[in-house]
């Protein structure tokens, strides 16, 4: 990597009692000059794990929404490179070395990356996981909230590395668990209320409901050929299928719970 390059680039991290994960990711950018972590306000050891890198400025701020939090930390970087990190997307060293390489035009404003699914640090052949952009220039970039998750706008060309990022989230099942209602409720409402030529295709074919949980088990064990990845693979279809399900079952129950009173018509 050239110094130039390298000392531009600033690792943004979201945190939130990511113990079992925070070091492995910490561990591959041991060459960034500032590391920048954004916590919202961690019991666990996180922050005392994270502390054992000199390079690391630790920010507390209350959790609102992703975006809410990933425009904050752009803000606190400033200028530069952003290589935007969840607390469990830990870099290949391919990509390292791939990052250490680039040497990107004036009309490129960023990068980005495929993903490569672990379960309990198993690698899968396959993931629902799409590419993200996880590498631009700051001033190009900003966050909106869609549905439960977030995305970046770039402004400028994107170009997709070659070199995957691990998604491997160590974190207890339990903890996955009481998150998919939350994800659920907030996915159902974003669904509902767009209009439908907004949606992806895939968006569309959740809101018929009932078809969803089935297909995407089918698609992750046969397509993606999680079946042939022994337990692991049985393991992620397993949770594809229940975060559907939950899914579903909430766009259900908000069509057939009744109207409030002021939505339904009265006489004058």
């Amino acid at each position: 990597m050239t110094q130039a390059m390298r000392d531009s680039i600033t690792p943004l991290i979201i945190t939130y009692n990511e113990a079992p994960n925070i070091g492995r990711v910490m561990d591959k950018l041991a060459w960034a000059k500032r590391i920048v972590v954004l916590d919202s306000g961690s019991s666990d050891d996180t922050l005392a794990i994270v502390r054992r890198w000199p390079q690391a400025e630790i920010h507390t701020r209350s959790f609102d929404s992703f975006a809410g939090q990933c425009n904050h930390g752009l803000s606190l970087i400033g200028s530069g490179w952003v290589l935007s990190l969840d607390a469990d997307y830990v870099l290949s060293d391919r990509l390292v070395a791939e990052i250490a390489a680039l040497e990107p035009p004036e009309a490129v404003a960023g990068y980005r990356a495929s993903f490569i699914y672990c379960v309990h640090g198993r690698n899968l052949r396959g993931t629902l996981y799409p590419p993200r952009t996880v590498l631009y220039r700051a001033g190009h970039a900003r966050y909106h909230d869609v549905g439960h998750g977030h995305r970046v706008t770039v402004e400028g060309e994107v170009k997709s590395l070659a070199a995957p990022i691990f998604h491997d989230d160590r974190k207890p099942l339990g903890r996955w668990l009481q998150s998919q209602q939350s994800y659920a409720r907030t996915e159902a409402a974003h669904l509902l209320s767009s209009p439908p030529e907004a949606l992806s295709r895939n968006d569309r074919l959740r809101l018929m409901a009932w078809p969803a949980p089935v297909l995407v088990l089918l698609y992750t064990l046969f397509v993606k050929g999680a079946v042939l990845d022994g337990w692991p693979g049985w393991f992620y279809a397993l949770q594809r299928l229940l975060a559907e399900t939950v899914l579903t079952l909430e766009i259900i129950d908000r069509r057939a719970a009744p109207r409030q009173p002021s939505e339904t018509s009265s006489n004058p």
